[in-house]
């Protein structure tokens, strides 16, 4: 299994017809990362690339006891893998959702208590944040199926975003954080990989 579970080496996965496949176990959840097409249509590739980062991070938390999952990066961040997934899955749902008319509250952040996503991890059944997530990426490819990329909505401050601009800021935001994720692992158990 391509699982970061040994300390110092993280398995780059096998390769299935040149492109790199890692299968992920997470909170009872069977994944496949595998590597976006390099020649496909722009839809594909901004899905795939998006895909492709969620089990990024999903690889990133892989193997870990509920406790490393809350350990915290360095003081005073309250950065931790359980707050990345807690934050992306508001992420996803403040973009995704709200371009399809979905207005939902954020789970675990507020106006009263904006880091939420990253604080008030002591208690938090760590198999509900991992529920909370895969339930949210579903909602998210549910809510753009369809749609076209040109497509806009307006924001609440009268901002206007195409889902394309929609879908690169994903692809962004995971990326910046599946890095923090690579640091954050690498400082638990000495695992690193891409």
């Amino acid at each position: 299994m391509g699982s970061p579970a040994r300390a110092g080496k993280q398995s780059v996965g096998r390769r299935r017809y040149g492109v790199r496949v890692v299968d992920i176990d997470i909170n009872g959840v069977s994944l496949t990362r595998t590597d976006p097409p390099q020649e496909a249509g722009e839809r594909t590739t901004l899905d795939t690339f998006l895909d492709y980062h969620r089990a990024t991070l999903m690889w990133k938390c892989s193997g870990l006891t509920d406790e490393q999952l809350r350990t915290r990066a360095v003081a005073p961040s309250s950065m931790s893998l359980l707050g990345l997934v807690r934050h992306l899955t508001e992420v996803e749902n403040g973009w995704f959702s709200d371009f399809a008319g979905r207005m939902k509250p954020m789970p675990y952040s507020s106006r009263d208590n904006r880091d939420g996503d990253f604080d008030d991890l002591d208690t938090v059944p760590v198999a509900d944040v991992f529920s909370a997530y895969f339930a949210e990426c579903d909602e998210s490819r549910a809510a753009v199926a369809g749609h076209d990329l040109d497509e806009t909505y307006t924001d609440e401050r009268g901002r206007t975003f195409s889902l394309r601009w929609i879908y690169v800021h994903m692809i962004e935001e995971y990326a910046r954080h599946n890095g923090h994720a690579d640091l954050l692992r690498e400082r638990l158990d000495g695992a690193t990989g891409e």
